[in-house]
């Protein structure tokens, strides 16, 4: 059997498994890091904290692993291993390759942290076997992925794939990206919290109110709770943020005609009640005639282990 490490690294935790050659996860671990944020070397060598501690949990050492994988926030240059900028990191041009090479002897491979998820489900997720796919996530932005002939597309500068930075109100809500009216000002999980407290501002006798008590205490999952219990306010606001994105979804449709398009995140787990409205729009929405193959709509399968398994097996795409 063999075995690799597959890192994600976040601007508070470093997580790394131990993935075997069936893209099982075997062990995982967790570290800190949120005290040595912008200290890239510190950063590093948490790294190899988590490698180390899911090795140990597996009984195996660095000697039994193939190489490891990297998941990054970010632009990522996956040709020199650099993390050309990642924000929440403080990082600008860091060599993380280097510095890991260097604390493990191994090789490593680098990419996008959501690049590496949308891989993941490529190789053992909802988008299995498939050649053609997108990957969405919906939490406090809108991450993407692009699959394409089961390679990673980010663009000849590799900051290709932000698809929650396209715009689908003109001159819309401002976005942190400095646009307005991109997708993620509406559709992300911020998005929704902050349009559901405005209504409830709006309307106190909402059973909203009921929900949560508090406009402190809204989350994601609000407004789909009260529309449950047959609020007008709360089925609103869903049907709202349906009809944007499924602008956006209809979008990336039309570019890409992907076979499988996932949704991925924390409003994913709404389910049916998501992606049965989804559906009809992207039927009316996306260019094509009746009979022609369309694209298959559905939830990611992998939830966070996505990122690991995607990382753990870089070296098929960047390994050649």
């Amino acid at each position: 059997m063999k075995y690799y490490i597959g890192i994600d690294l976040g601007g508070t935790f470093v997580k790394a498994g131990v993935v075997d050659e069936n893209f099982q996860i075997v062990t995982k671990a967790t570290v800190d890091s949120s005290d040595v944020v912008g200290e890239p070397e510190r950063i590093a060598d948490r790294m190899v904290e988590a490698a180390n501690q899911a090795l140990a949990a597996a009984k195996l050492t660095m000697n039994d692993i193939e190489n490891i994988g990297i998941g990054a926030p970010g632009s990522v240059d996956p040709e020199s291993g650099v993390i050309i900028y990642a924000n929440n990191l403080s990082f600008l041009n860091t060599p993380i390759r280097q510095y890991l090479e260097a604390r493990t002897g191994k090789q490593i491979f680098v990419e996008n942290d959501a690049n590496v998820a949308a891989y993941g489900e490529v190789l053992a997720g909802a988008a299995k076997g498939v050649d053609d796919a997108i990957v969405i996530t919906l939490g406090t932005g809108v991450g993407g992925g692009i699959i394409i002939d089961g390679r990673i597309y980010s663009g000849f500068n590799n900051f290709g794939g932000e698809l929650g930075h396209t715009v689908i109100v003109y001159n819309g809500r401002h976005c942190t990206c400095g646009r307005n009216g991109c997708l993620e000002a509406y559709c992300s999980a911020t998005a929704l919290i902050r349009r559901t407290r405005e209504v409830m501002e709006e309307n106190p006798s909402s059973k909203l109110w009921e929900v949560v008590g508090s406009l402190d205490a809204v989350n994601g999952k609000t407004a789909f709770d009260a529309m449950r219990l047959g609020d007008e306010a709360g089925k609103m606001i869903v049907n709202e943020y349906i009809e944007y994105l499924g602008c956006g979804l209809s979008n990336f449709v039309n570019t890409f005609q992907p076979e499988v398009l996932l949704i991925g995140g924390g409003i994913s787990k709404e389910g049916e009640n998501l992606l049965a409205p989804l559906r009809e729009i992207l039927a009316k929405e996306t260019y094509g005639i009746s009979g022609v193959k369309s694209t298959t709509l559905k939830t990611c399968a992998l939830g966070n282990d996505a990122g690991t398994i995607g990382a753990a097996f870089l070296w098929q795409i960047y390994g050649e």
